[in-house]
């Protein structure tokens, strides 16, 4: 299917030209519009227990959409809730995809969502938690971020040090490590407002996102007046 990336600006949405009998899996809420030729239809990817993995471990919807173009040609208008960049992903089948909580949209035919456990120190401390979204297949994924989403491409032999609230996805082929901000010690990390960062070694391709969720969420909680007044 053909798609473009409108007002890729500010609150991107994608546009989707399918042809009858193609089929789109997209996160519970995506859908923006869609042709009347088009039916969607919620379903677990995975089955059962696969959706309530996504669900429990990861925070994602127990249930995805699907539409597809049944009664001919349509166009569909998916999108996300955060004010932010949507990327397109294109998968060959030779490795799989990483994604934070959070950052899958959708995804063409013949791809497979699923979950993968980080090891435990990795769990803990990336950011991340224990378990993240594991995408592999071939097709075009499609992932948004809070803030616009910038691509670092990591030279084989070379580092990229990423502040672990930015990251959106990388290729699981890409190791990393959780290690301080600062060569100062814990202290001077958190002086210097980094705690703990992620040491990606190339060859890939990390996205990151130019707004941390979490430093929003914090910030908001900062106007709020205190519980009880």
């Amino acid at each position: 299917m053909d798609y473009k990336i409108l007002y890729p600006e500010a609150f991107p949405i994608v546009q989707l030209e399918m042809e009858k009998g193609e089929t789109l899996q997209a996160e519970s809420d995506a859908m923006i519009a869609m042709s009347p030729t088009i039916d969607v239809e919620g379903k677990t990817s995975g089955g059962f227990m696969g959706g309530l993995m996504r669900k429990v471990l990861t925070g994602e919807s127990f249930f995805l959409q699907h539409l597809t173009a049944n009664r001919g040609p349509g166009r569909v208008l998916i999108g996300h809730p955060l004010p932010g960049g949507i990327h397109p992903i294109e998968l060959d089948g030779s490795h799989g995809l990483t994604v934070q909580k959070g950052g899958f949209l959708a995804a063409t035919p013949g791809i497979e969502i699923d979950t993968k456990a980080q090891s435990l120190t990795k769990g803990l401390f990336s950011g991340e938690g224990i378990f993240v979204l594991h995408i592999k297949g071939r097709g075009t994924v499609f992932v948004s971020s809070y803030g616009a989403i910038h691509p670092i491409e990591v030279p084989a032999g070379q580092e990229v040090i990423i502040d672990n609230g930015h990251l959106v996805a990388w290729p699981e082929t890409m190791d990393y490590e959780i290690e301080k901000a600062s060569s100062g010690g814990f202290l001077s990390s958190l002086k210097s407002g980094e705690g703990l960062v992620c040491r990606f070694k190339g060859p890939g391709t990390v996205l990151i996102q130019t707004r941390n969720p979490e430093g929003f969420t914090g910030w908001i909680r900062s106007m709020l007046p205190p519980s009880g007044n």
